[in-house]
């Protein structure tokens, strides 16, 4: 390659570099621009932001103080609570004993009920049923008695009643 050719080359590329360069510088300031319209948007928004920061820092601090309010409203019922359970479980805790000692003397009663009947049941069996037996064997005895008087001697077979077929 002779001189010439190597300086075109070297002259074509030197060319290439300063369009290079030139588009670099070109960019850089359009991002200078951009960058410069961008910090006047975010100075102008910059206020509003601020102001928000405020509001929401305001707001939870109230928030906060309504908060400690609730949490110790909270603790207060739940404290009433505990001590109203507390006497419901004694008010339940005495009726079922009270209901145990009423079940307890309602069983007594009936108990004393019960025997009190059996013993008035033996009493009537003794005192009136046996005698009525007695005096009901006695008036059989003498109706057998008239019977067989009355007919003369012991009746005949066919003149046998019904009861005296079962007895046979």
């Amino acid at each position: 390659m002779d001189q010439q050719t190597l300086l075109v080359i070297m002259a074509v590329f030197t060319a290439v570099a300063a369009i290079a360069l030139a588009m670099q510088a070109a960019l850089t300031f359009g991002i200078y621009k951009s960058s410069k319209a961008m910090s006047e948007k975010v100075a102008h928004l910059a206020p509003k932001v601020e102001a928000l920061a405020e509001t929401s820092r305001i707001t939870l601090e109230e928030s906060r103080v309504s908060l400690r309010e609730i949490t110790i409203r909270t603790t207060e019922i739940l404290d009433s609570t505990r001590r109203q359970l507390a006497r419901v479980e004694e008010v339940i805790e005495d009726a079922s004993s009270r209901a145990r000692v009423q079940m307890d003397r309602a069983e007594l009663v009936m108990d004393d009920a019960m025997t009190r009947t059996q013993e008035t049941i033996a009493v009537v069996h003794s005192g009136i049923m046996k005698p009525i037996r007695e005096i009901n064997g006695v008036a059989t005895g003498l109706r057998a008695a008239l019977n067989y008087f009355m007919r003369g001697g012991r009746p005949h077979p066919d003149e046998a009643t019904a009861d005296e077929e079962m007895f046979i």
